[in-house]
């Protein structure tokens, strides 16, 4: 398998490693604009091989798009990152015209390439990727569900004082401050729902802190977190190549699905080597599903800022 990561900052350079220590694609390359920047990051990279016992290639490019050429999966990250009091929204301007570039240069390239979206705001990045290309939906992913459902467990763990491996839940619906939906009612404890060990108030605590789980690490960092970021991509990606059918929160185009149209929303999905093999439509109840819309309206107000 070959995988480009576009950016080599923080982030695509977390993605980058993640992908090479599992050992399962044959090359990485990563791609920016920054005149021997992927080029330095690649080769800081390499250097970790023998040590960390993988045999992927990871190569540099600056801009030069022809290296990415027959590509499997492309993973964007470029962008400007979020700084601290920024939301993700009023990235839009400047990363739409950053994704649309660097799509047109995927494609040409790799047209049978499975593109995931890290780029914020995902959610709208992602519907920009739908609506400037003619790939076929299951081929585009917005990486954010992922990303969310982890920050989730790491809260629920540490609620509950246990393990993180003990520890199942997901979120769903917009990645922004705002809009997710920490699924508290299905969380659970080795198959034990949390409400059997959390009260209510720690509950809602938990979702809150998975809300904000970005913007607490920005104000921390001064910067975008990258770990975790990264770590999610190289699941998603780890599941497209090893055809996993593994169920994973996603944005994704819905058509119907939760009752909505042309939109990009995190919602569960099988991910095999087609991309999106199955949306999932779990089963929310009322509150949870009016939330659900009440955030889609809100992406919907970011995409409307899109210019096609």
């Amino acid at each position: 398998m070959k995988v480009t990561v576009v950016g080599a900052g923080a982030v695509g350079a977390s993605c980058a490693e993640y992908i090479a220590m599992k050992n399962f694609a044959e090359e990485v390359v990563l791609v920016d604009i920054k005149e021997g920047f992927a080029e330095g990051k690649a080769m800081d990279l390499m250097q970790t091989a023998s040590l960390n016992g993988f045999d992927t290639k990871i190569i540099g490019s600056t801009n030069d798009y022809s290296l990415t050429k027959g590509s499997d999966v492309a993973v964007i990250t470029s962008g400007i990152p979020r700084k601290p009091g920024m939301t993700r929204e009023e990235l839009i301007g400047t990363n739409a015209g950053i994704v649309n570039s660097v799509i047109d240069n995927l494609v040409k390239y790799s047209p049978e390439v499975i593109v995931i979206v890290v780029s914020n705001p995902m959610d709208t990045m992602t519907y920009l990727v739908h609506k400037s290309t003619d790939l076929p939906k299951n081929r585009i992913i917005g990486m954010g569900g992922a990303l969310d459902s982890a920050r989730f467990k790491y809260r629920l763990a540490e609620a509950l004082d246990c393990p993180i491996s003990d520890v199942d839940g997901m979120v769903i619906a917009a990645h922004s401050d705002t809009g997710m939906i920490p699924l508290t009612r299905l969380a659970s404890r080795n198959g034990v729902p949390v409400s059997e060990f959390l009260s209510q108030e720690q509950m809602d605590s938990v979702a809150q802190e998975t809300r904000v789980g970005g913007a607490t690490l920005t104000k921390l960092l001064g910067t975008s977190a990258w770990y975790a970021p990264g770590a999610a991509v190289s699941v998603l990606v780890h599941a497209i190549a090893t055809d996993s059918g593994k169920m994973i929160p996603c944005s994704l185009l819905l058509d119907g699905e939760y009752g909505l149209q042309d939109i990009c929303m995190g919602v569960p999905a099988i991910i095999g080597k087609n991309g999106v093999e199955k949306i999932v439509e779990i089963e929310l109840n009322e509150d949870e599903m009016n939330l659900f819309h009440k955030n889609a309206d809100a992406v919907r107000e970011v995409n409307n800022e899109l210019k096609f």
